[in-house]
């Protein structure tokens, strides 16, 4: 006779825990929204941030410029001011045919020369590339048919990411690799999200990266970076300072005496 009302008892009190619950979990929810709404755009910018890599310039054999430039040949002008700076002796123009006979490196060569760059120091490299990875794959055989060592990579500021690590995995072993980015017209880290021509960017980098992670990962990385070269050689010099100092400084302490 007892066990019906203290049943019904438990089940309202269940009934009722669950109608709160759940709208604990709804405001918890709006308040998420909220988080996220206030804090858009830092979250966006960081979003848009993450494909630049903007490595500073170190001296190399070679300022290698990627193909497909846009309007504004921004890529031609950011390659051209590392060649005015000194980092480098030359600029390759790499860029895939338009037509058996013509290719778009007429145009970076053209672009470089009005920006200061000589037209003895381009060297214009043409190819049948489809993609980032194959203009890669050909750089890599340019790079160790000229037996050069360190190169400046120099592309659009949203395709540098994805461009380090397809040439990380297929230039020549051992060769130190460092990657500037060129500013975009089309595409502004800061506010991409506000155009369409950025939308359309920041969303085909999201695809082209998934793809070549998966194309890339049976690669590793081959190529080396000019911060760990410099420091390697930076404390090899250190540890010879700190032997001869260790050998030399008793025996001058020794004949002063």
């Amino acid at each position: 006779m007892t066990t019906r009302p203290v049943a019904s008892f438990w089940r309202r009190n269940a009934q009722r825990g669950g109608i709160f619950f759940r709208i604990l979990f709804f405001l918890c929810f709006l308040c998420m929204l909220l988080a996220i709404y206030v804090v858009r755009h830092p979250l966006l910018r960081l979003m848009g941030g993450f494909w630049v890599v903007d490595e500073t310039p170190a001296q190399a054999d070679a300022i290698v410029m990627l193909g497909d430039d846009n309007f504004n040949a921004d890529r031609a002008a950011r390659a051209a001011q590392l060649y005015r700076a000194g980092w480098a002796p030359r600029v390759v123009a790499s860029g895939r045919y338009l037509r058996p006979y013509a290719s778009i490196t007429e145009l970076e060569q053209h672009d470089l020369e009005e920006r200061g760059v000589p037209a003895t120091d381009v060297v214009r490299f043409a190819q049948k590339a489809e993609n980032t990875r194959e203009e890669m794959a050909a750089l890599a055989q340019l790079i160790s048919s000229r037996g050069w060592k360190r190169i400046l990579l120099v592309t659009s500021n949203y395709h540098t990411r994805r461009s380090r690590y397809l040439a990380e995995r297929q230039f020549p072993p051992g060769t130190t690799l460092r990657v500037v980015a060129a500013a975009d017209a089309d595409y502004d880290p800061q506010d991409w999200w506000r155009t369409r021509n950025g939308l359309r960017i920041f969303a085909g980098e999201c695809v082209a990266m998934l793809v070549s992670l998966w194309e890339m990962r049976h690669k590793d990385v081959q190529t080396t970076e000019f911060g760990l070269v410099h420091a390697a050689s930076d404390c090899w010099r250190f540890v010879r300072a700190r032997h001869r100092d260790h050998v030399y400084r008793p025996l001058s302490l020794y004949y002063s005496s």
